[in-house]
């Protein structure tokens, strides 16, 4: 699960600084692939949104902060 987990939290990035680029006019996910919503793109923000699905479905389990026996 460490591992799903890698993949997930690298997807969180890769959408979050997309959409920070794009507030300045650049789309890193449609620049690789070619300009336009390809199959490509269309992927990679499923795969993003799989993620940001999973991290929310699991975060109170992994996460040291947030877990049972925490402080907070």
């Amino acid at each position: 699960m460490k591992a799903l987990h890698m993949i997930a939290f690298i997807l969180l990035i890769v959408g979050g600084l997309n959409w920070a680029l794009t507030a300045f006019g650049w789309n890193v996910v449609e620049m690789l692939s070619g300009g336009e919503m390809g199959t490509f793109a269309k992927t990679v923000y499923v795969l993003v949104g799989l993620a940001a699905l999973y991290e929310v479905a699991t975060h109170k389990s992994t996460c040291r902060v947030c877990g049972a026996g925490s402080s907070m």
